[in-house]
């Protein structure tokens, strides 16, 4: 009978992690007052399949499939070698030489198709790389044969770094325009990244203002200010979560110098295949059940923006690092996407998130990379 029992514990400790979450999201709810609510733009109600396959949980990987590109062949050298990760911990030998195999059929053979989508300024950037990245996966095959573990991981992972990069100079300006009404405040027009030094050690956050330009222009702008210096963490639950952003003092959020006014940000959510963003509404109020999202919930220190539960447009300056469980988060099926606006992931101190608590502070947070991406309000 104790196989049973231990299943039965099991079962329960699950449901128990479900329940968490409605508990999760009230939490984040109540931390925050309800602000006063923003007109909203009525959207098309769309129906998703559920997704499949194995969620993505690499940030950096995430962060590869959002860029806004169209150019497939870079993503079949990409795919296979993203997909190493599921078969390197058990040693499956057979799939991964598979996929290298994969990846070198691409280099070799339609390496033009990938420079088709390079602008003529960045061509011969874009060649070093590709001759570089070939190098790298020639040695991967190598390692590869070895059944050297270890290095297979390290190789795959500067190659996919490069492909990182390659995929970068085939953007051409921002891919689409932001609702004229949010035009009052900050939007980030490309990627940033941000430096937290907290009394646990440093993070690091790369911003995606592709996926969640005002969210993350929000973000970007705050920490320029230097609004996040000195703010203190809270959490929530199970250690699922961890939040910051509570100004010292009565305001629950940022109040905007110049017009005395606290500074309201909508629900942004970027559905792939979509053209913009949804705002404004949960995907659930949309109709538009588990679709995949251009920055989903998946990984470990997903950085998102806390708001009210009954207000999509009144979150402000508190934001939450989500703490990744995978059992409740599994492929497709992530109550926390389109309830919450994801604007970027955390790529470097998972060891200090891990160590970080309600005790804990924000010493001093910095843009080192993309400020320049960052466009200030018209009316500023």
């Amino acid at each position: 009978m104790q196989p049973m029992r231990k299943n039965l514990a099991n079962i329960f400790k699950k449901c128990l992690k479900i329940s968490f979450i409605a508990f999760l999201c009230g939490f984040l709810s109540l931390s925050l007052s309800v602000a006063e609510g923003q007109a909203e733009t009525p959207k098309p109600l769309l129906i998703s399949a559920l997704a499949q396959g194995n969620a993505i949980t690499d940030p950096n990987a995430l962060l590869r499939y959002a860029l806004p590109i169209d150019n497939d062949t870079i993503r079949k050298l990409q795919d296979p070698l993203e997909d190493i990760s599921n078969y390197l911990r058990g040693k499956r030998w057979p799939p991964i030489a598979k996929d290298v195999k994969s990846a070198k059929f691409i280099l070799t053979l339609q390496s033009d198709k990938i420079l088709a989508s390079i602008p003529d300024d960045r061509k011969a950037k874009a060649e070093s790389l590709l001759a570089t990245i070939t190098e790298q996966v020639n040695e991967l095959q190598e390692a590869v044969e070895a059944k050297d573990k270890d290095k297979v991981s390290e190789l795959r992972m500067i190659a996919l770094s490069h492909i990182g990069a390659l995929e970068e100079l085939m953007v051409q300006g921002f891919p689409y325009e932001v609702p004229e009404e949010y035009a009052n405040l900050p939007q980030l027009k490309g990627r940033a990244k941000v430096k937290l030094e907290t009394t646990q050690g440093p993070l690091a956050i790369i911003v995606d203002g592709y996926s969640a330009p005002v969210n993350a222009g929000n973000f970007v702008d705050l920490v320029q200010r230097g609004f996040y210096d000195g703010l203190p963490f809270s959490g929530a639950g199970d250690n699922f979560v961890l939040q910051t952003g509570d100004p010292v003092g009565p305001e629950e959020g940022f109040i905007d110098p110049k017009t005395k006014e606290y500074r309201a940000i909508p629900l942004e959510i970027l559905v792939k295949g979509e053209t913009l963003p949804f705002y404004g509404e949960t995907l659930e109020e949309l109709g538009l059940y588990l679709p995949e999202l251009a920055l989903p919930f998946n990984s470990y220190g997903a950085v998102a923006l806390a708001r009210p539960d009954t207000e999509p447009n009144g979150g402000s300056s508190q934001f939450f690092f989500f703490k990744f469980d995978g059992e409740l988060t599994p492929p497709g099926f992530n109550l926390m996407d389109g309830r919450y606006s994801v604007f970027g992931y955390l790529v470097e101190g998972k060891d200090t998130l891990d160590k970080l608590t309600d005790k804990d502070k924000i010493i001093s947070a910095k843009v080192v990379d993309g400020l320049e991406n960052l466009v200030e309000p018209k009316n500023s």
